[in-house]
């Protein structure tokens, strides 16, 4: 760890990582980033299979320096029952186990909750799954993709009438890892009063389907549907993204009572701010139409940078859509912290995301780059008491990567 690196405010809690890909390694690494100790388990030879997806540096995903940043790598044949009797040992006394396998494949290893939760009760296991533990549709495979399609998430993106389109990150997995940490964080709060650990179960799609905001209710209560709307909001108004004259787009949200009055009058309608149908969101909404075109024909006069500077003038929300080359040279997003220069272990230096939710007293830090396959097998076995000799014995029968 640097001098500069806090402990975070998770340090001393020791977490077994046993999943792969994306949603149970992010929730560790959220709680990596925070300090606690993630000890992943990774299949010998390969390991995760994140270690090679997109664009590779010699070798190895630069997306595997963030997702796994802050862990130990410990190589294990989960198939084998010497393996299966290390994490076992792991388990005894640590403080939360992450799965992302389908539905039985921990049982089948004998390592689902009742065997481990009874050698520790303490023990929190975060089960990440498509479907969930339970249901109909718990043995079925799911993937990210597939959750935001049954949660409705898909239906609503792109334009009426062409072909759902998806966000172009692995959105569900993210939503289920985030729900996982915070089904950790309360756990650990029964935890603290009862002394006893849990099981938290998180379904890809019900992650997504929590953040789908109305419309369940609105399909209940009127029968109704929610389609695609390109880049507006349905329901609010006025909120889209409108082009200007040198062929950016501005995304401007006037959807506020106030901020509506003062859009008008920036674009030049005093007019529209001051008709008593349009002071409510209900009235705007009927006549989106009539606003999407008043603002539109505004902004097709400016380039978008003189778009935003008059907004902000006026203190409307606006934004143009960045690139991640717009990222990376933004000054709020370096002062901000969220562009970290990591040094790799050959000595070059890569530019990485900074650590959110910022936290006064104890922020997350990088404390050490994400380790090669097997970088910590024998000294986290040594840890759990295998002498050299047995750690030998295990790597000659190949249970160790």
């Amino acid at each position: 760890m640097t001098a500069a690196a806090s402990p975070g405010p998770l340090a001393g809690l020791k977490v077994l990582e046993l999943g792969q890909l994306i949603a149970g390694p992010f929730a560790a690494k959220t709680l990596a980033d925070f300090g606690a100790e993630v000890i992943k388990i990774e299949a010998p030879g390969a390991g995760d299979p994140l270690r090679k997806w997109r664009l590779l540096k010699d070798g190895t995903s630069v997306w595997w320096q963030v997702q796994s940043r802050n862990k130990r790598s410990v190589a294990l044949d989960l198939r084998q029952v010497d393996a299966q009797e290390i994490v076992r040992k792991l388990a005894l006394d640590a403080d939360v186990l992450i799965e992302n396998f389908r539905p039985g494949a921990m049982e089948g290893w004998g390592l689902g909750p009742d065997v481990l939760q009874a050698l520790n009760p303490r023990l929190i296991m975060l089960r990440i799954s498509g479907y969930g533990q339970t249901g109909p549709y718990r043995d079925r495979p799911g993937f990210g993709v597939v959750a935001e399609a049954m949660s409705g998430l898909r239906h609503l993106t792109g334009e009426p009438g062409r072909v759902p389109v998806r966000v172009g990150v692995s959105i569900g997995d993210t939503l289920a890892a985030l729900h996982g940490v915070i089904g950790i964080l309360l756990a650990l709060q029964h935890r603290h009063t009862s002394g006893q650990g849990q099981v938290v179960d998180v379904a890809l799609y019900e992650a997504v389907f929590n953040c789908m905001e109305s419309l369940l209710p609105e399909y209940s209560a009127f029968g109704a549907v929610r389609g695609p709307a390109g880049s507006a909001m349905p329901g609010i108004a006025p909120t889209n993204a409108y082009r200007c004259s040198d062929g950016a787009y501005a995304l401007i949200a006037g959807n506020g009572d106030s901020i509506f009055k003062r859009l008008m009058l920036c674009i030049g309608r005093p007019d529209l701010a001051a008709d008593p149908a349009l002071a409510g969101n209900d009235g705007r909404v009927a006549r989106v139409q009539e606003l999407d075109e008043a603002i539109g024909k505004w902004a097709a006069t400016l380039t978008v940078a003189e778009v935003l500077a008059a907004l902000e003038a006026a203190q409307v929300p606006a934004g143009k859509i960045y690139t991640v080359a717009d990222i990376a040279t933004d000054p709020h997003y370096a002062a901000r912290g969220m562009l970290q220069t990591v040094q790799m272990d050959d000595g070059s230096a890569l530019a990485v995301p900074g650590f959110v939710p910022k936290l006064s007293a104890t922020p997350g830090s990088h404390r050490r780059n994400a380790p090669a396959l097997g970088q910590d097998t024998d000294a986290v076995l040594r840890e759990v008491g295998l002498t050299e000799a047995q750690i030998g014995a295990l790597r000659e029968r190949g249970v160790l990567g």
